[in-house]
């Protein structure tokens, strides 16, 4: 990966009991399930620092590189439990990845992807435009 976050960098990350939950920096959006009420997309950016921060992130990971994301003996698995669907687009290539919480011991890529997802969410809950988003209602089973 480039030293600096290339002018071409994006990612979008869809996540969630279902992955309706979705992170879009190729069209500057959020989607939000809320579970029995559909969903809700807004408008949201990054700041050039959260940016920066992210794609280091990415770099320490070594996001563009293929992954371990299932068990090669699972144990157990549980349910409900969340998707994760990435597309990352840098450099001129594109990057794909997901992987399923079902299990109940993840890989340390999924880990890793895990912790990603959950920091970028972090970012997102604290923006305006995410808090004026209705509260879900209902819950999965």
């Amino acid at each position: 990966m480039p030293e600096d976050v290339p002018d071409d960098f994006n990612f979008h990350v869809k996540f969630g009991i279902q992955s309706k939950n979705e992170i879009n920096t190729f069209e500057n959006t959020v989607t939000k399930d809320l579970i029995e009420d559909g969903t809700e997309t807004t408008d949201i950016t990054f700041t050039d620092e959260e940016i920066t921060d992210i794609y280091e992130k990415m770099k320490d990971i070594n996001i563009m590189e293929n992954k371990q994301l299932e068990p090669k003996n699972p144990d157990c698995m549980q349910t409900p439990h969340t998707e994760d669907e990435w597309k990352i687009e840098m450099d001129g290539e594109i990057q794909t990845h997901a992987w399923s919480g079902e299990y109940c011991d993840p890989t340390k890529d999924a880990q890793q992807l895990k912790e990603l997802r959950d920091d970028i969410f972090h970012l997102v809950k604290n923006k305006q435009a995410y808090q004026e988003l209705p509260e879900p209602t209902g819950g999965y089973d």
